[in-house]
């Protein structure tokens, strides 16, 4: 059974996702991956998501403030060997659910064309595209989306 953890960008077992992640990214980005890596910075994130797997750190994701009522939703995860089993989609609505706590009402991140499962993953739970915000305004590969959040619908997840 997958247990979430909520904690922050000091856990050890989440900056070891986030290496594995970055180094997949850096594959899937290539020429682009210095560019994307300079806004993945997780020292000051204080929303963290660790999916378990028995013992074993086997997903993440986080949730940054963006805007007054507005989170990003930034580095999400699963490893190779626990991916189709639900995992990022309990960890993204478990971030849904805490941003509805901290008062956010709606959600935005970036993905990359590069990234057909991630795209999918959010599209499933409700995300949709929207114009490249911020720094990815002009980014050809950038995928961005948004979901407004409802207490009540977050709610009975």
């Amino acid at each position: 059974m997958t247990e979430l953890l909520r904690t922050d960008s000091g856990s050890q077992d989440f900056a070891e996702l986030v290496a594995l992640l970055d180094a997949d990214l850096h594959v899937r980005d290539g020429d682009d991956h210095s560019f994307f890596a300079q806004f993945n910075k997780i020292d000051m994130i204080r929303h963290v998501v660790v999916a378990y797997q028995g013992m074993v750190p086997a997903g993440c994701g986080a949730i940054k403030p963006y805007a007054d009522t507005t989170a990003e939703v930034k580095r999400m995860f699963v490893l190779p060997e626990f991916r189709g089993q639900g995992i990022a989609g309990r960890v993204l609505r478990e971030l849904e659910r805490w941003a509805v706590e901290l008062g956010f009402e709606k959600l935005i991140l970036e993905t990359g064309k590069a990234m057909p499962e991630a795209i999918r993953l959010y599209s499933k739970n409700g995300y949709t595209p929207i114009p490249n915000y911020g720094q990815y305004k002009n980014i050809e590969s950038s995928v961005c989306m948004h979901k407004p959040l409802q207490e009540e619908k977050v709610e009975h997840l």
